[in-house]
């Protein structure tokens, strides 16, 4: 009897033994079980992972913009020497010139590809065409005498750097594209390569009705044109200097043929600048920038227009440039918010020996006296000054801006693929007076990006004060005292009809998207 209690009780204490050693086996098969779902779940995660990055919208963005523009021009030319290249100056009486409608239309595209690890590729597609036309005569005209003729030197034809700014005809250029690689040794340093992003920079964004540019843009008042060339920039993370930055910029804006070692008189013609931002918040901005235009041709190579076929014939010396720009935003005025810009600019020319075409008068801003040798290869100081605001009614989305710009005499700038019709104001020798009014249509964005419809009316005043407004060839002339038919009439002669006063009535209807 004894001997099976001791029989049942080692059965007993036995079983509960292996228990633990059952439960434990359980375990960790279940274990094993959810090592395995776990290591299944990672692999799906980076299968997903894999296929999300291959996707478009990990690394490719698309946006753009279309705009109909209405324009209405009217504009007076006085008496005046139009200058030829085949025959005597010709006398032309004063005329005034009209263009009661003009529409045109414009499509911009744009792209941004992330390619490697800190390194993106940003490109921009233009096509600007006048309704009903496939070239830009629109924007020029006949003069009395039958002689084609242009109202200004960058409305005389489109050439490299107004390509898809100056309406011309149907086809999608490239205005800009260019490869970034930022955070370059892990520090807040980026090199940028390309046709850079020179154009439509501030405050010219404001009647646009685009976004601020970013560390990419350049300042409208000096430089408006599509360049080829490079960036190196830095931003430090100063906490007194918030988004402070510098950029040292390159361009080509002329390359020169392969010719023999002797050379044929021609350089290529490039731009040097500097541009320091010390301070940008959306309340207050402030810019400085410094370029160097080094051997100016003496013309772009145009493409179309009156001068169609000209190209560069000599350089004409160098040009130095400074410009201060404040631009701001005050918010929670009224039922809106106030932007608002001020900026300045100057200019400087270093002439050298040479003229242009190798047998005019005419050198880098100054016309030679064969009377007064001694007032020629003068060096000129020119200044500019550009005010303006936008009201923005929040709720509305109302915005009403008014712009006035002023030119001196020997002003020049290098922005002739500025938005102007008749010719880029900010070049103006003169007053150009504009406002605007933007209505934003209240309509849902489709696309995660900004995108918005509005329409836009505006009127630009010119009041010309000097002749050659955007040329940097020959001197200017004060309009009140052109004499075509006295002693030194001949030394007033003219490549392009001057203008005494011009206007533009526009209207547009832009999506951006």
């Amino acid at each position: 009897m004894k001997k099976s209690v001791k029989a049942i009780a080692g059965g007993i204490l036995a079983g509960a033994l292996l228990l633990p050693l059952s439960a434990l086996a359980a375990d960790q098969d279940l274990q094993k079980k959810v090592d395995d779902l776990s290591k299944e779940i990672d692999e799906l995660k980076q299968q997903v992972k894999r296929t999300e990055d291959k996707s478009l919208g990990r690394w490719l963005e698309i946006g753009g913009d279309y705009r109909f523009r209405f324009d209405s021009l009217r504009g007076g030319v006085p008496t005046y020497l139009q200058a030829s290249f085949a025959a005597p100056p010709a006398l032309i009486p004063a005329f005034d010139v009209k263009n009661d409608s003009l529409y045109s239309n414009r499509f911009g595209l744009n792209l941004k590809a992330k390619a490697t690890e800190d390194v993106t590729v940003t490109a921009r597609l233009l096509m600007y065409k006048i309704a009903g036309a496939e070239d830009d005569r629109a924007l020029q005209g006949t003069l009395p005498n039958g002689t084609p003729v242009a109202f200004s030197f960058d409305r005389a034809g489109v050439f490299d750097g107004t390509i898809g700014h100056v309406p011309s005809d149907n086809k999608l250029a490239v205005d800009r594209v260019y490869a970034t690689w930022n955070n370059i040794g892990g520090q807040p340093i980026w090199l940028s390569i390309g046709r850079r992003p020179s154009t439509g920079g501030v405050p010219s964004h404001l009647r646009q009705d685009n976004e601020k540019p970013g560390n990419a843009g350049v300042p409208s008042l000096l430089v408006d044109y599509a360049f080829d060339g490079m960036t190196l920039g830095w931003a430090p993370d100063i906490d007194a200097l918030p988004g402070a930055y510098m950029k040292l910029c390159y361009g080509r804006g002329f390359q020169n043929d392969i010719t023999s070692t002797q050379g044929n008189g021609l350089r290529n013609t490039d731009m040097v600048g500097v541009n320091v931002v010390p301070y940008d918040t959306d309340a207050l901005r402030v810019e400085l920038q410094y370029n160097r235009g080094m051997n100016i041709f003496d013309a772009p190579i145009m493409l179309t227009g009156p001068f169609a076929g000209l190209a560069p014939s000599t350089n004409l010396g160098d040009i130095d440039w400074y410009g201060l720009d404040f631009l701001g935003k005050v918010k929670n005025v009224g039922p809106g918010e106030l932007n608002w810009f001020v900026d300045g600019g100057l200019s400087s020319t270093h002439p050298n020996n040479n003229v242009a075409f190798g047998r005019s008068p005419w050198g880098l801003l100054y016309t030679l006296d064969p009377t007064r040798p001694d007032l020629g290869k003068k060096g000129k100081v020119g200044w500019a000054a550009f005010v303006g605001a936008r009201y923005d009614f929040t709720k509305t989305g109302t915005k009403i801006g008014v712009e006035y710009n002023y030119g001196s005499r020997d002003w020049i700038t290098f922005a002739p693929a500025a938005d102007d019709m008749w010719t880029s104001k900010v070049g103006t020798r003169g007053s150009v007076y504009e406002g605007y009014i933007i209505q934003e249509l209240p309509l849902k964005p489709i696309s995660k990006y900004i995108s918005k419809t509005f329409f836009k009316v505006g009127y630009q005043y010119y009041d010309f004060v000097y002749t050659g407004s955007n040329s940097w060839v020959g001197g200017p002339v004060k309009i009140s005292q052109l004499d075509p038919t006295g002693p030194f009439g001949g030394l007033q002669a003219q490549m392009t009809a001057p203008m005494k006063k011009a206007q533009d009535i526009y209207a547009t209807f832009e999506v951006h998207f």
